[in-house]
């Protein structure tokens, strides 16, 4: 097992060395049925989205990385300042290295000095309860926190966790006691109707649904024990398509995140036609910022909005809730999910 250095910066390390270009997130098997006739002009789109009462200039953002190390510490600097360019939100990496070790707050704080007016998301594993929550969001002054769920990393962790018992009702706690919106997070295992009912259930109406097909921690984790016993795991959990599938039946109940292997503007608009809200980046980001830069990086982003208009004018959309109402085709291995999971996916 590593152990010879810090445990965020082996996960930093491994995200970026399986970084594949080519994704299996799922919304590849999304098509959209072309139409002629737009009739409407760029400049009628609007790319403002609203998770709650948090509303967002764009509906793509900086989602939970990293923090805890002085190597997380350049990154989330790079990763702020990238932010305040595009005028992006931003979420962190768990906070909870911090409240262990306060003297790693810096590597999470350094967000809110670059960025002191954006939009940023701490966040937490659902393991915690509210007073250490409150921590987290006074950390970095916070507009929202996310409570991420992560069974499948902490069983594969060599010093995970092994005690999953409280945490809906330490979510519920949050929820109800917190100042600011509480967004639940998978970590790319993807979400069942069955978790998303439960969510529902104790007052949660921002979840994101994480699917398989981006960054993979079961592997991730894997890669850190000595014998790597788990790799029959690798393909574990539900896809971010199959996920917004599960979703679909809420999605008048709450706002869904799509976040997962998000490779191009045209996986946001598939992301927006299975019902999310809004789309988090995190592999992909990763990878530009390391490889290529802060200057490519914003330049990229930059390019994705200009793409997102265009491809939501050429389906005749002008705002992000229109997409979802837009004709598209499933693959046959997602309308066997749907028939599979008895989801009527139909569009209202």
């Amino acid at each position: 097992m590593t152990t010879n250095w810090n445990r965020k910066d082996q996960h930093i390390h491994f995200a970026e060395m399986q970084y594949q270009s080519n994704s299996s997130n799922g919304l590849d098997q999304v098509r959209f049925v072309h139409q002629s006739f737009a009739e409407m002009k760029t400049s009628d789109v609007n790319l403002q989205t609203s998770l709650g009462s948090l509303n967002l200039d764009y509906p793509f953002f900086i989602n939970a990385m990293t923090g805890g190390s002085d190597k997380a510490k350049i990154i989330n600097q790079n990763l702020a300042s990238i932010a305040k360019e595009t005028n992006l939100a931003m979420a962190v990496g768990s906070v909870s290295a911090a409240i262990k070790s306060p003297e790693l707050a810096d590597s999470f704080k350094i967000v809110r000095q670059v960025n002191p007016k954006g939009i940023i998301i701490s966040n937490l594993g659902a393991h915690h309860q509210l007073d250490n929550a409150k921590r987290a969001v006074d950390m970095l002054e916070a507009n929202a926190i996310q409570l991420h769920v992560n069974t499948p990393q902490e069983l594969v962790m060599p010093e995970g966790d092994r005690d999953f018992n409280g945490w809906l009702a330490n979510i519920e706690d949050i929820v109800n006691h917190i100042d600011v919106p509480v967004i639940v997070k998978e970590v790319g295992f993807g979400m069942s109707k069955e978790s998303i009912q439960q969510l529902l259930d104790i007052g949660v109406s921002i979840i994101d649904v994480s699917g398989r097909g981006g960054t993979n921690f079961i592997h991730i984790e894997n890669e850190r024990r000595d014998l790597k016993e788990f790799d029959y795991l690798l393909n574990w959990g539900q896809t971010t398509a199959e996920s917004l599938l599960e979703a679909h039946f809420y999605r008048k109940q709450a706002d869904f995140i799509a976040s997962g292997g998000i490779k191009h503007p045209l996986h946001i608009l598939a992301a927006f036609g299975l019902g999310a809200k809004a789309v988090g980046l995190s592999g992909e980001l990763l990878h530009l910022v390391l490889t290529k830069g802060n200057d490519t990086t914003i330049k990229t982003i930059e390019s994705w909005k200009q793409e997102l208009v265009a491809l939501m004018t050429m389906i005749g959309a002008k705002r992000i809730t229109d997409v979802e109402r837009k004709p598209l085709v499933l693959s046959p291995e997602l309308s066997h999910w749907c028939h599979e999971r008895h989801i009527n996916f139909k569009h209202q």
